[in-house]
């Protein structure tokens, strides 16, 4: 006889990653925010409630994890963030699943513990904060004309050293064009929006190169 394999054991054994985060409990709507946030602003993933990061079965109530949920979705994050709910009978214990698909309302924010408004991506099994540059990229992405490309100095001089050098930095780009750290902010994320660049940041600090598919040629 095939024995069948609970869906939820299925999703343990992937561990946690880009797209899965395990919650032992919740007892802090605004630390749950932040996952929900890091989710809606990358690629949408799914928490799974009662389950300690080893990936053992503890168990909720589920009820009263969804509101603590609901709380961090409705009054934790900006703008509130949409999630799907289910619950699993798992051997006797529930295990909680939140769903939260990628958005394009981007960026979504949680709010700290001393009331600023953060937000923060997905990266691997961790939930990081954005920096301006990201931020700045996003609000780009959501205009509805077109980026125009200026191929001025500061431009010219970040292009032309991505292409001798694996990456730069937001402060390396600012002292080589000798520019004001907003302006090189500026335009890093104007090549972040329209895909000529791509950034590492989940390193300290962030660093920035040439997106693989980009043709340098293009500007000569």
């Amino acid at each position: 006889m095939k024995l069948t394999v609970h869906p939820i054991y299925k999703l343990i054994a992937q561990g946690e990653h880009q797209q899965q985060d395990f919650k032992y409990c919740i007892n802090d709507s605004r630390k749950i925010a932040r996952s929900l946030v890091a989710f809606a602003n990358s690629d949408g993933g799914r928490l799974l409630v009662g389950v300690k990061d080893n990936g053992k079965i503890v168990g909720v109530s589920s009820e009263e994890e969804y509101y603590m949920v609901d709380a961090a979705a409705r009054i934790y994050s900006k703008p509130k963030i949409e999630f799907t709910a289910q619950q699993w009978d798992v051997d006797g214990k529930t295990v909680f699943e939140v769903t939260v698909a990628p958005s394009r309302q981007r960026p979504y924010f949680a709010q700290s513990d001393d009331g600023k408004w953060l937000a923060y991506i997905r990266k691997d099994d961790e939930n990081i904060l954005a920096n301006n540059v990201l931020l700045k990229s996003w609000e780009l992405n959501k205009k509805t004309t077109g980026l125009c490309f200026q191929y001025d100095e500061p431009r010219k001089i970040i292009i032309e050293y991505l292409n001798h050098n694996q990456s730069i930095t937001l402060t390396k780009f600012t002292r080589l064009a000798q520019i004001t750290r907003g302006y090189a902010e500026n335009i890093l994320a104007e090549l972040l929006a329209m895909k000529c660049i791509d950034g590492n940041f989940d390193q300290i600090p962030v660093t920035y190169q040439l997106n693989g598919e980009f043709d340098i040629t293009s500007l000569k």
